[in-house]
């Protein structure tokens, strides 16, 4: 079996998820580039492989019980295993002036839409690929969260709460939440969890706005992608260390 590991990052076409796979490449992972659209992917791809990388597109729309069966089976032939599942694709959903959400007003399809992204669709796609990640000898699940997940932060006056986001932030909080219970089922095995959270970083996602770029963004994820055995698993993470919930 090859030493290489292998790496699977979801919307890794563009923003924190091109800038994960291309560290993770840096260090020497083969990474699979996990994005729905084909021409954004492959051009991803073929950037990704003029800097020195690895790289390969898996057609993947996490929404999708057929296309994230695929992937898993594109893997299955590509590599035989996953040593690394980055889930970084997510959405914001719909949002009003100031990029808010207001619990009041709230379009249920709204809130139903980000959730089977941000949510649903992590389960769906980790679940898919842990019989790739049983064949690893250290594998490692990354959720990209956000501050905004906290609820600790959300409910004090604390500057990372951010704006009022009733669909965004629960879907993080969310997340998190299932991190934990990921963690707490694989406990025992070699498989670490962890959720992280790039900070406020310039993306098309954010209108490019924040104070961080996406490579900065990417730091924490593939610090948590390259755990050493016996690291921390079920915790959330920023670069100065562990968020609260």
């Amino acid at each position: 079996m090859s030493r290489t590991k292998i790496a699977l990052v979801t919307g890794a076409n563009r923003g924190i998820g091109y800038e994960i796979a291309t560290g993770l490449g840096a260090l020497g992972h083969r990474v699979g580039v996990g994005a729905r659209d084909e021409t954004r992917r492959e051009a991803a791809v073929e950037k990704l492989r003029a800097a020195g990388v690895d790289a390969f597109g898996v057609p993947l729309d996490v929404t999708s019980d057929q296309s994230v069966t695929h992937a898993a089976e594109l893997i299955e032939r590509q590599a035989g295993r996953l040593d690394v599942l980055v889930n970084n694709a997510g959405i914001s959903g719909e949002t009003g002036p100031g990029w808010a959400q207001d619990p009041t007003t709230l379009d249920l399809d709204v809130v139903r839409t980000v959730v089977e992204t941000n949510v649903i669709g992590v389960i769906r796609v980790t679940n898919a690929m842990l019989p790739l990640l049983g064949r690893s000898a250290s594998p490692r699940v990354v959720n990209v969260s956000s501050s905004v997940a906290s609820l600790t932060l959300q409910a004090g006056s604390d500057s990372k709460a951010g704006p009022i986001m009733a669909a965004y932030s629960p879907s993080k909080s969310f997340l998190n939440a299932v991190t934990v219970q990921y963690a707490r089922q694989l406990a025992g095995t070699n498989i670490l969890v962890n959720a992280a959270c790039p900070g406020l970083v310039a993306t098309d996602f954010t209108g490019f706005q924040g104070p961080r770029t996406p490579e900065q963004g990417a730091t924490t994820p593939i610090r948590l992608a390259t755990l050493p055995d016996g690291g921390p698993t079920g915790s959330f993470f920023e670069d100065d260390g562990v968020l609260p919930w």
